[in-house]
């Protein structure tokens, strides 16, 4: 790793491992506080159940404040400043090349209004939209190859599905051109993290060359310009007001400031409280009696009069192809099809066979035997 950073000559140059790193912990972020506020919602769900339910929206909000707030008083975002990176703006003329060259940052200060507003884009928006179409695509039943599934358990042909309305075309385009721009924009990213490597682009990522900035280790004049002097003035109760307004007045920032710290250690707090919870845990092999009878199991819902004919005796029988069910699953309403035949049906149809209630591909659920 040494040899890597050191490949540029510049010891200003953040190495390929640095920028991996805070680009996997960004990536960390979502889900562990989408766990954390799982658990909590268990708890409180008249609180928080809205909040993980729209967990992306409340996130990108979040992050919005979060990289505001680096990014005016950093010079950076979350992840970047809590490894030691900052963003400099590329100098755009020679006398700003040649200040720069003697160590007067004319152009390396703070990000303008246009780099701050560009990089909230690409740190905010662009994930934001990623995981939607994500979420949509896995919606959609993407990644499972319902073609070859089970071919070793004689199941029947999978019934042919017509799309006729645009709507259902439209999702089987976007079905079949998801994977491949994904794996695209993947291809892209990996080709600029190899040059960024062999020093062949000063850029790890593609769009840093728009916005006109690129990433700089922090130096010893950024840890100077953001250490705070105490003043030595006796106390008096002007001044003692002072600084509670001071303290009141800043304390957003604070916090904003302190998840450095805070990130931590609430890694270490989730950590133990998952241990902690855990059956093995001592706080688990302590016997409790028993609080009653177990719950019954929900009754299944009746056949609709317009729903396909369902025969209670035939046990083992798929309503829908009248074969022996392969691969059980199960829809919202508690009767069992074969994963082809339910599949199918609640893709072209949004509703179980049998009951005629709404159901989606995501409800779908294994049994297993």
């Amino acid at each position: 790793m040494e040899f890597f950073n050191d490949v540029s000559g510049d010891p200003q140059k953040p190495s390929l491992f640095e920028l991996v790193a805070q680009e996997q912990l960004r990536d960390l972020l979502q889900p562990a506080l989408k766990y954390v506020l799982s658990v909590f919602a268990q708890r409180y769900p008249r609180y928080l159940l809205r909040i993980v339910n729209r967990h992306e929206e409340f996130y990108a909000l979040l992050m919005l404040f979060v990289e505001r707030h680096y990014l005016r008083t950093q010079s950076a975002s979350f992840a970047e400043n809590f490894y030691g990176l900052k963003r400099r703006r590329k100098p755009l003329y020679e006398t700003d090349r040649a200040k720069a060259a003697v160590g007067v940052s004319a152009s390396e200060g703070k990000l303008r209004n246009r780099d701050i507003n560009r990089s909230l884009l690409f740190l905010v928006a662009v994930p934001y939209l990623r995981a939607k179409l994500q979420d949509y695509y896995e919606a959609l039943g993407g990644g499972i190859d319902t073609e070859e599934l089970d071919e070793d358990m004689g199941t029947v042909p999978r019934p042919v599905v017509t799309h006729d309305t645009l709507k259902e075309r439209l999702r089987h385009l976007f079905k079949k051109i998801y994977p491949w721009f994904n794996i695209s924009f993947e291809m892209w990213l990996l080709c600029y993290n190899i040059a960024y490597l062999f020093d062949r682009s000063p850029y790890y990522r593609p769009w840093l060359s728009w916005i006109g900035v690129d990433l700089r280790r922090l130096g010893p004049e950024d840890f100077r310009r953001t250490q705070i002097l105490p003043e030595h003035t006796a106390p008096n109760r002007q001044s003692i007001l002072n600084t509670l307004r001071t303290l009141i007045l800043r304390s957003p920032k604070l916090l904003l400031d302190s998840f450095k710290v805070l990130l931590p250690t609430a890694i270490f707090f989730v950590k133990f409280l998952e241990w902690w919870y855990s059956p093995s845990s001592p706080a688990r092999m302590v016997s409790r009696p028993s609080t009653g009878p177990p719950v019954p199991p929900p009754k299944v819902l009746k056949p609709h009069p317009q729903g396909i004919p369902f025969d209670q005796t035939a046990y083992g029988i798929c309503p829908l192809c009248r074969n022996p069910i392969a691969n059980a699953t199960a829809l919202p309403s508690g009767y069992v099809f074969c994963y082809r035949c339910a599949h199918s049906y609640v893709e072209e149809h949004g509703k179980c066979p049998v009951t005629l209630t709404p159901a989606e591909v995501w409800q779908l659920r294994k049994i297993l035997v």
